[in-house]
């Protein structure tokens, strides 16, 4: 027994003298994050990382469902791989619920002497809890209009275009698709379209996103959708992800989308375009504030490592660069913003114009919802193909699909999030 102590002892030193046993501090903090998944934006995330000088990075991507499942299982085994949660609001409620995440008040108090962080924002990180912060924010951005200033001849009399209105829109697309002979209105149907429909149009018709799906207000939202604006909607939109390259090739000279889905066209001819707020509608001038967070989890290898690398990704300097190469806007003060990229600063105009809107009506991420997060997508989506594109009975629809929301709602247990208010247990339709 002792030679087999003996050679165990004489195995350990020679591996650390040679350097196969590595310490946590040169092991990399992994950053495991659900943004920036498309290649392109990947790698710009890598590079900005690599000014970390308090250890070695790495930028990891992944879907949220399978980021909860990495999750669950490292916190059963007692270890884990992931140092660095980041993500969307949405996702923290499971983390906290399922308690798997370090407590960071300390960690933002420090960086608060630094530099200030948005309370609203800090407020979510907090879970509804005064002493717990589940995360500390990291970014946000939201969704725009763009435009060709082509398309600036054709406004209808007298709209503002930082103020437009829904039947403004429509009127617009309708003097668009007379002067040119093809309808010039663009959606990103095939990528972020369900946004649109949870955080612009069901929120601007009916003022709520789950309460009122299936309500009054909701049919005369679908049937607007389906008789005055879908009619001058570019066909093409179903097969839209990106809506960027629509507008750089002239398919279309009006588009919405995500500020950083739009960003490539305002990189590359920022003197063509213009951005703008969404329309408003009866309910107010609905908009989704995407706001993304970074946590620890308790199986992290490295929370001291993790911890600087939260503290560089909220440096002045680290925030400027995620605005400037990524679209991604600060959650500190104190961030340069003067000399941007002519591109960034024309989105930048139209962000700041939506959230200080007198009408503006903030509408949250799902929240609660966990790895079926997809669902409620999927739900809003169908309700609108089914409507608007295959022309079934409106009240029928919202009715079948309200249904079938409902039961997601009471199946996950998720309550009301904003514009609906608070509710106690599952949040209830009507």
């Amino acid at each position: 027994m002792k030679k087999i102590h003996l050679l165990l002892f004489v195995v350990l030193v020679t591996a650390l003298a040679t350097g196969l046993i590595v310490s946590a501090q040169d092991t990399p903090v992994i950053f495991a994050s659900t943004q920036f998944n498309v290649v392109e934006e990947a790698d710009k995330a890598r590079a900005i990382m690599e000014g970390f000088e308090d250890g070695a990075a790495e930028f990891t991507v992944s879907e949220e469902g399978p980021l909860l499942d990495l999750l669950r299982a490292e916190a059963q085994a007692g270890t884990g791989t992931v140092d660095v949660v980041a993500s969307l609001h949405g996702t923290f409620p499971t983390l906290a619920n399922e308690d798997l995440m370090f407590d960071l008040s300390d960690l933002l108090a420090s960086i608060e002497e630094e530099h200030d962080i948005n309370d609203a924002f800090v407020e979510l990180g907090r879970m509804g809890t005064t002493d717990y912060q589940y995360y500390i924010p990291w970014m946000q951005a939201t969704y725009i209009m763009a435009a060709s200033n082509e398309a600036l001849q054709y406004l209808p009399e007298g709209a503002d275009i930082n103020a437009l209105t829904w039947d403004q829109l429509a009127e617009w697309g309708a003097n668009m698709q007379e002067a040119t002979g093809e309808p010039q209105i663009g959606f990103p149907v095939a990528g972020l379209f369900h946004r649109f429909l949870e955080g612009y149009a069901w929120p601007s018709f009916t003022g709520g996103m789950v309460t009122q799906f299936n309500s009054p207000e909701a049919a005369e939202m679908m049937a607007f959708m389906r008789d005055d604006l879908w009619p001058q909607v570019n066909p093409e939109s179903i097969n839209y992800d990106f809506m960027n390259e629509p507008l750089l090739s002239g398919e279309v000279l009006v588009a919405f989308d995500h500020v950083a889905r739009l960003k490539p066209a305002f990189d590359e001819r920022p003197a063509d375009f213009v951005a703008f707020p969404a329309p408003a509608g009866p309910a107010g001038r609905g908009y989704m504030p995407v706001v993304a967070g970074m946590g620890i989890p308790y199986t992290s290898a490295n929370p001291d490592e993790a911890e600087a690398l939260i503290r560089f990704m909220l440096s002045p300097e680290t925030q400027s660069a995620i605005l400037s190469e990524l679209g991604f806007y600060p959650v500190i003060e104190g961030v340069d913003t003067s000399n941007l990229p002519e591109g960034v600063a024309i989105e930048l105009e139209a962000v700041n114009a939506t959230i200080n809107a007198p009408d503006a009506l903030p509408s949250l991420l799902p929240v609660g919802l966990g790895a079926r997060g997809g669902e409620i997508n999927e739900i809003f989506r169908n309700a609108f193909n089914r409507i608007v594109v295959e022309g079934q009975d409106i009240q029928t629809v919202l009715d079948e699909e309200a249904a079938t929301l409902q039961t997601l709602m009471d199946e996950t247990g998720a309550a009301c999030w904003a514009p609906d208010p608070e509710s106690e247990g599952p949040c209830q339709i009507g």
